[in-house]
């Protein structure tokens, strides 16, 4: 299973009472005219995508639906917890407009070695570092920031601060705002970053801790039946190491992609479960609204798409979705409410077509309950039996 981060396509009937009518990513990247995917359009994204001058395919090799999440959000926490069989009904609590709150503040600066927090405001991370960096280093300071999801992030500079200060003020703030639900933020996201002289660079040594899934996943029904499930990317903090067997950090999407190959290639007669997150398309061209670098980003992982479908065979089922939409050209740069989509592939499929429109992306995780012979989520649909 492999999740885009935030590539969205359009309209999911809920996008006005977000305030983001109108967001389409996939469509809106693809008018830069830089989009080259035929592997994907061979599967059947045009189908149930907006996407210009793609033409149609009339026989598609994988099963494609627009998915409509049910859950409250527009996270990646809520996304994500739905695929796996989790309703979130109330979103986790966000501080956009006001930043944080001055007891809230309090608490951290004593459990950060008595840093003074500055920044405390919504912000982009690359914005926030490139203002705040010097006066962080010089004043041996911290920045704090948020963002239009539920998140508080934690940025510390590599030599100066250092990862093990700033992995353990990052899990301190973990704990602090999991001690009252009004702080309870889905993550705690540790931004470590690199430079000097106000030239400076976020790395990959990115650490989320985010809050426990609140209810037992069709991830940890697999482990209880001896399945391994094998995490790439930031899967295994999402869902804070339950029902994860095995981890793999990555470094990019293409990384990734790599590794989701190599893992595929690795032919057994074990059963088990990669769970594939390329966390770019939202983190480095989503959110810094870089539509020429969604696009290119997205012909690479057609690209990857390619060598991963080479590898399968009649044995493996591919399902790749979204978990929530990032139009780079809306306004603002956070994350936009979108129908998502679903392509399901298997060599054994005989004639793939377009389904109709899925309700809750937890519709994709109960495909893999049913492939593994487990009981099906309480929500989402079951149509595992149309897959032929």
């Amino acid at each position: 299973m492999i999740v885009t981060d935030s590539l969205g396509i359009g309209d999911d009937k809920q996008q006005k009472k977000y305030g983001d009518s109108g967001a389409d990513t996939l469509f809106h990247v693809s008018e830069t005219n830089l989009l080259e995917i035929p592997t994907w359009k061979k599967m059947g994204i045009a189908s149930i995508a907006k996407i210009k001058n793609a033409g149609k395919n009339k026989d598609q090799i994988a099963y494609t639906a627009r998915v409509n999440e049910i859950s409250n959000g527009k996270d990646t926490l809520t996304g994500h917890w739905e695929m796996m069989g989790i309703y979130t009904e109330h979103p986790f609590p966000t501080f956009t407009e006001t930043g944080f709150p001055k007891e809230l503040i309090d608490e951290l600066e004593k459990a950060f070695d008595g840093r003074k927090i500055i920044g405390n405001k919504s912000a982009s991370g690359t914005d926030i570092i490139n203002e705040l960096a010097e006066e962080e280093i010089k004043n041996n300071a911290i920045i704090v920031y948020t963002s239009g999801d539920s998140v508080l992030q934690i940025c510390g500079h590599e030599k100066y601060m250092g990862l093990d200060n700033l992995y353990r003020y990052a899990k301190e703030a973990r704990r602090i705002c999991s001690s009252k639900p009004e702080w309870n933020v889905g993550r705690i996201i540790a931004r470590p970053y690199i430079g000097e002289n106000g030239n400076y660079t976020r790395t990959f040594n990115r650490h989320d801790y985010s809050v426990a899934p609140s209810k037992k996943t069709i991830l940890d029904k697999l482990q209880e039946k001896n399945i391994e499930v094998i995490s790439v990317g930031k899967i295994n903090d999402i869902f804070s190491g339950k029902g994860i067997s095995k981890h793999f950090p990555s470094s990019g999407d293409a990384n990734g992609m790599d590794i989701t190959i190599d893992l595929a290639t690795e032919k057994s007669n074990d059963k088990k479960l990669i769970f594939t997150n390329l966390v770019q398309f939202d983190s480095h061209y989503g959110h810094r609204r870089d539509v020429e670098g969604y696009a290119n980003n997205i012909n690479l992982f057609d690209i990857k798409l390619a060598k991963l479908i080479n590898v399968l065979d009649e044995n493996d089922l591919l399902i790749i979705t979204s978990d929530h939409g990032n139009d780079p050209t809306f306004k603002g740069y956070n994350h936009t409410r979108e129908a998502l989509p679903a392509t399901i592939y298997s060599k054994a499929f005989k004639k793939p077509k377009k389904l109709n429109d899925l309700n809750s992306l937890a519709t994709l995780g109960n495909i893999i309950a049913r492939n593994f012979d487990l009981e099906i989520s309480e929500i989402g649909d079951d149509i595992f039996d149309q897959l032929v």
